[in-house]
């Protein structure tokens, strides 16, 4: 459950980008994702929705729009700014499933 605080942090800051950046808050006007995040043991969830996300929750959402494959080790590298998210996809450390639209616009997440 460690991935769920380095999550919440994710949200937390990407909420808060949202907040004072018009041209992102732009960009996500009238978008919503459910995204799942499978890090082998642990399934997370969120949804964006309203340039918003609420939080992550413990579990599987249905029929996600996006779905990122990973663990935990590499969710907290990339949070800790040890790991870029575009290295991590080369290295086959994080696999997306989504339209190329949706991938593109995740890695704002990071």
């Amino acid at each position: 459950m460690a991935a769920k605080k380095v999550l919440d942090d994710v949200v937390t800051q990407f909420n808060a980008k949202v907040v004072s950046d018009d041209t992102f808050r732009k960009e996500l006007a009238g978008i919503k994702k459910r995204v799942q995040i499978d890090l082998g043991p642990e399934q997370y969830y969120f949804v964006l929705e309203d340039c918003k996300v609420e939080g992550v929750c413990v579990g599987c959402v249905a029929n996600p729009d996006i779905t990122i494959i990973s663990d935990e080790e590499t969710v907290r590298k990339l949070h800790s700014k040890e790991l870029k998210i575009m290295k991590a996809w080369a290295l086959k450390k994080v696999r997306v499933k989504g339209s190329l639209e949706d991938i593109m616009r995740l890695r704002k997440f990071f």
